[in-house]
């Protein structure tokens, strides 16, 4: 089967509160778009941080002696420092416009996931946004939803786009997962030549979530879901933790 991708286009502004499940159904009748089991559905970040009210006016913060210390370094707003370093449990890097921590859910990031764009209007205060508090537990919430109401199976995933080491631009990732498998092992298969792979596993849930994020675009295209069909590997129950290198495996840190 091959995998098609589809935008999901007319989804309204996001406010807290709102049922992504019951948004995201009405949208894709609205495409046209007929939902099957094994479909899956990428999501933005971003909708859902709104629709969990994740919002944060960096005006009340007051910055501790830390944020002030590393604002120095990274020349940044203290304000927006203390937020970026309560949603982190390390610091892993502080320089010149770049302050890259370990999020408290386990990924490394540049400014905890904190982010400005395509927020709200900043009349009443300098808003900023943060990532869902469990991604995991939001995939799963919109997959219930479809499992109730539409009596589909599907998946769900949560994605963002992250920077990477190495390499230039920022590529979208999965954050969070419901029904997605996040890794598949090939190990023990053989390839073209009979040769047993060892240690191959593929990271299926960032390879759809890059995919995905090439068709949601970064600006104001206005696609935070993407449907998606044909994806090559059976639905199964994974979670955001099963892709996190351990720190003992990470040899760079």
């Amino acid at each position: 089967m091959n995998l098609v991708l589809q935008q999901v286009s007319n989804i309204p502004i996001i406010q807290p509160g709102d049922d992504l499940g019951r948004v995201i159904s009405a949208s894709l009748k609205e495409n046209e778009i007929q939902i099957r089991d094994n479909d899956i559905l990428v999501v933005t970040q971003k909708i859902v941080s709104k629709s969990e009210g994740r919002f944060v006016n960096i005006e009340k913060e007051t910055p501790s002696s830390e944020a002030l210390r590393m604002a120095a370094i990274c020349e940044k707003d203290p304000r927006l420092v203390e937020v970026i370093l309560r949603e982190s449990r390390e610091v892993v890097r502080c320089k010149k416009d770049t302050l890259i921590v370990e999020h408290r859910l386990g990924f490394i990031c540049a400014n905890a996931g904190v982010d400005h764009s395509n927020v709200k209007e900043n009349s009443d205060g300098i808003w900023y946004l943060l990532l869902p508090e469990d991604p995991d537990r939001s995939a799963r919430k919109i997959r219930e939803y479809f499992s109730k109401h539409e009596s589909v199976n599907i998946g769900v995933m949560i994605i963002d786009s992250h920077g990477r080491a190495w390499r230039q631009g920022i590529v979208g990732i999965m954050i969070g997962t419901a029904g997605v498998p996040v890794l598949v092992d090939m190990r023990g298969k053989a390839d073209l030549f009979g040769y047993d792979l060892r240690i191959t596993q593929i990271g299926a849930a960032d390879e759809l979530a890059a995919a995905a994020s090439l068709m949601m675009g970064q600006a104001d295209e206005r696609v935070p879901v993407v449907h998606v069909r044909g994806f090559p590997y059976p639905l199964a129950e994974s979670r955001l933790s099963d892709v996190l290198r351990p720190k003992d495996k990470d040899f760079f840190r």
